[in-house]
């Protein structure tokens, strides 16, 4: 299980929600300067980013108030949430790049390639920064890989547009930045369909992709003094915290207390599951259960 430090996450996304909010100001100001929809194009898709960062941010408070009576497993699956809004928003940008880019190659507009090689290489700049930041949290939270990942399309569309500004300053062939959008569009959408399906697999409480299902019945049912595990079910119940609820046929002369300790120590150790239930039966309960 990751230990995660909330405070310097959160401190992470709110800088980056600061610069991504200021470029996007500034892109737009230089697409308008320009006459490059490129870069009024980036600045919409930063505004976007900007508002899944700020989603990120509350996700992240709101994922530590404690749980309550009517929350009592607390807000950890807020995190889930915003990872999943994120990842569709994705898919709704990467929806208009290819519309805006499909116009663009009919009809390429007339662009001053040496204002938006400059906004450009700026956003890039800042965006590298955002995206270093955000990377070494990325695999602690899906809700925090959302937000590197809205970071890093801002990077690749920054990187597309200095590209295609080079090109049209040095063959003025302005279609360019057309090409370069649909390329970034297949990477947007490639990463976050991965993210939206693990978002999804969490809300339906999937088995985690890092546990073999039978496997840990086999280590549970090895467990001295065990019969039979049945009822097993593992989920998530946010990224780094995972669940179990099982109930465990013991033998008669075994301390139920013991066998309890042993399984959930294994399940600790080797599965890495931090919340589990198990209820203890004997031979005489366990046939009296609907289910047998």
């Amino acid at each position: 299980m990751h230990h995660r430090d909330h405070q310097s996450e959160r401190g992470v996304v709110r800088s980056g929600l600061v610069l991504t909010a200021v470029l996007c100001l500034v892109e737009l100001a230089g697409g308008f300067l320009t006459n490059s929809l490129a870069l009024v194009s980036d600045a919409a898709h930063m505004l976007t980013d900007s508002a899944a960062l700020a989603l990120t941010l509350f996700a992240l408070w709101i994922g530590t108030r404690p749980a309550n009576p009517s929350k009592t497993f607390g807000y950890y699956r807020a995190e889930i949430l915003a990872a999943l809004v994120n990842g569709v928003v994705l898919w709704v940008v990467v929806f208009f790049i290819v519309v805006e880019a499909w116009r663009r190659m009919r009809q390429p507009p007339a662009v001053l390639g040496g204002g938006m090689l400059a906004f450009a290489t700026l956003g890039l700049g800042v965006n590298a920064v955002v995206a270093l930041r955000l990377r070494g949290h990325g695999s602690r939270s899906l809700n925090l890989r959302a937000a590197y990942l809205h970071v890093l399309s801002d990077l690749l569309g920054s990187a597309g547009a200095v590209g295609a500004g080079v090109t049209i300053l040095l063959t003025g062939w302005t279609p360019a930045d057309a090409v370069v959008s649909l390329m970034i569009a297949g990477l947007i959408l490639l990463g976050s369909w991965t993210l939206v399906r693990e978002s999804v697999d969490v809300l339906m409480e999937g088995v985690p992709a890092h546990i073999d299902i039978d496997r840990l019945r086999d280590a549970l049912e090895g467990v001295e003094g065990t019969d039979e595990v049945h009822d097993l079910h593992v989920w998530s119940l946010t990224t780094g915290h995972y669940a179990l609820s099982a109930h465990a046929v013991v033998r008669d002369h075994v301390d139920d207390d013991t066998v309890l300790a042993r399984m959930a120590d294994l399940c600790a150790r080797e599965f890495r599951i931090d919340h589990v239930t198990i209820q203890i039966e004997h031979e005489s309960r366990r046939m009296a259960e609907p289910a047998h």
